[in-house]
């Protein structure tokens, strides 16, 4: 049996401050803004993962002031694929950004966005 249902097209993250997640997101992680967002009635950015988008959502988050786990492997997160786990590892301790590494023994660390959204990212052979 197939599906129709070929590939993620984007996952969306709640976020607090636009311009502080683009900071992390554009900034440290090398993300490039996608200029085709159109006005939505609230701030946010499209970001262009190879074919696929991560969209900042800058709304009330249902979740704040909840306590999230320290390792985003144990909370919901989104996972992206990285051609060189060392040059996020230093990436990430320029900027003071803590991250654990996976616990299954993969090639994979993750992180948090400065909203508390876990990331993961796996390095791969291909």
């Amino acid at each position: 049996m197939s599906t129709e249902i070929t590939h993620i097209h984007h996952c969306s993250v709640l976020i607090s401050d636009t311009e502080q997640a683009l900071a992390f997101y554009q900034g440290v992680l090398g993300l490039t803004v996608n200029p085709d967002r159109p006005d939505l009635g609230y701030p946010g950015a499209w970001l262009d993962v190879g074919d696929q988008q991560i969209h900042l959502l800058e709304l009330p988050n249902p979740d704040a002031g909840l306590e999230r786990p320290q390792h985003g492997g144990r909370d919901r997160h989104v996972a992206l694929v990285v051609n060189d786990l060392e040059w996020l590892i230093d990436r990430l301790q320029q900027s003071e950004i803590l991250y654990s590494l996976s616990r299954s023994g993969r090639r994979a660390l993750f992180c948090h966005d400065p909203d508390g959204n876990a990331l993961e990212f796996i390095q791969t052979d291909g």
